[in-house]
């Protein structure tokens, strides 16, 4: 009876150690596919006041730059028809192929976008060159991290869930890291000036090679045990049943706008911000943006653990709070001087780790495995469409209209939107 026992005790054990193992080479290929996504995506945003002259015609600079921010907006038009096409097809054809598919676009876009001619080669040919190659990458962005997130939420170990949530995504916050580090190296190495003259193309290129390696790994990947076991058969759009998880789409969107608005400003915007309120030069801003990025995925990592503890929707509903709370009066101190911009950016940045790192698996969980990419990337298409990648355009028209300091109560806004949505989420529906 000991021995019995004592083998059914190391049996349990065994499979415990399996199951903290396992899901470690899915994991990689769903962080991988993150990393080029918000580097091409990322890259764009940083670079903007390079290539604009250059790309978009318009009787100065500054008219420039709102036009290739335009076009950044323009990208998010595709994310909700890439989450529809591409994100059905890897709810019925499997989670791997859906990967495999999206960074295939963007890599490709990518390179679309290094070898662009100029406005003064090909006149106004170049900015609807760019325009196209933000509309492809939409378009498999659309679908990307709800597929990363599909296939983490299927294949991540009983316990970890929200730990590998959140790894899966500091790929987000890696790639926006690789943009400002490139555009770093890039200004050490060629100057503002190097890098407006054509320097800003090697960026392009290195993004489309970090797709080609994304490709490589995901192909190898086995499908995940939950999509074999449904294995849908009917490719039709699945109007009825996501009909029936209206409140889930709901969540979903007010949820992902608490997210996308602080992530976008946070990561893209501050250091535009922090110049126009006289605190730091652009140069500087970004530079002190790779620490702050840095803080930001061990942040991720440890909520990400804490949510496996505490419960990912009191994590969620934490994070939406500090949002509402502390932004404006984080900003404030920035303006006046009273803290460094490293600091204060830091600290920004670890306000949302906890609802960026476990939004992506907690709102999968609420949809059965036939709808689980559509049901979470249309709402967040449109939410990140709506409101992320009109944020940048939106910003800077607040600024030149003289009100700048508005900006942080937009971020208010979306955690206090965030907050609400939670307040619907069944906690009896999460897994």
């Amino acid at each position: 009876m000991t021995e019995t026992a004592e083998n059914s005790g190391l049996v349990v054990r065994m499979l415990d150690d399996q199951d903290r193992r396992g899901g470690r080479r899915e994991l990689t290929a769903a962080t991988v596919g993150g990393v080029v996504e918000a580097y091409d995506w990322g890259v764009y945003a940083v670079l903007a006041p390079y290539f604009a002259p250059q790309l978009f015609p318009s009787v100065d600079e500054y008219g420039a730059l709102i036009s290739a921010y335009l076009t950044f907006a323009a990208g998010f038009i595709a994310r909700p028809f890439g989450a529809v096409i591409i994100g059905r097809l890897t709810d019925t054809r499997g989670r791997r192929f859906g990967l495999t598919l999206s960074v295939t676009i963007i890599a490709a876009a990518s390179l679309l976008l290094a070898v662009v001619p100029t406005n003064a080669s090909i006149g106004p040919l170049a900015a609807v060159i760019v325009i196209a190659a933000r509309l492809a990458q939409g378009l498999s962005m659309g679908a990307e991290n709800p597929s990363a997130g599909a296939y983490v939420t299927e294949t991540a170990p009983h316990g970890r869930r929200f730990l590998y949530s959140a790894i899966s995504y500091t790929g987000i916050v890696f790639g926006s890291l690789l943009a400002f580090g490139t555009l770093a190296i890039l200004q050490a190495t060629l100057g503002d000036s190097g890098v407006t003259n054509g320097g800003w193309r090697i960026a392009f290129v290195f993004g489309a090679v970090l797709g080609l390696a994304a490709l490589w790994i995901r192909r190898g990947i086995p499908e995940s045990e939950a999509f074999e076991q449904v294995k849908p058969v009917d490719r039709r759009f699945p109007f009825a049943l996501l009909k029936a998880h209206r409140r889930e789409l709901g969540i979903v969107l007010g949820a992902c706008t608490a997210a996308t608005i602080p992530f976008y400003f946070g990561t893209i915007y501050l250091p535009i911000y922090s110049e126009m309120v006289g605190a730091t030069t652009r140069q500087e801003a970004t530079r002190s943006m790779l620490v702050a990025l840095v803080v930001l995925l061990i942040t991720m990592a440890a909520g990400g653990a804490l949510a496996d503890r505490i419960g990912a929707l009191r994590a969620l509903r934490i994070g939406c709070a500090a949002i509402a709370g502390i932004t404006v009066p984080l900003m404030m101190l920035l303006q006046y001087q009273v803290l460094p911009f490293t600091l204060v950016a830091s600290l920004f940045l670890m306000l949302f780790a906890l609802p960026v790192g476990v939004a992506n698996v907690l709102l999968g969980s609420l949809f059965p495995p036939e709808i689980r990419t559509v049901g979470v990337a249309l709402p967040s298409a449109i939410a990140i469409g709506v409101f992320g990648g009109s944020f940048p355009a939106v910003a800077h028209s607040m600024a030149a209209a003289g009100h700048v300091t508005l900006v942080p109560w937009i971020v208010t806004l979306a955690g206090l939107g965030g907050l609400v949505a939670t307040v619907f989420i069944r906690p009896d529906r999460l897994f």
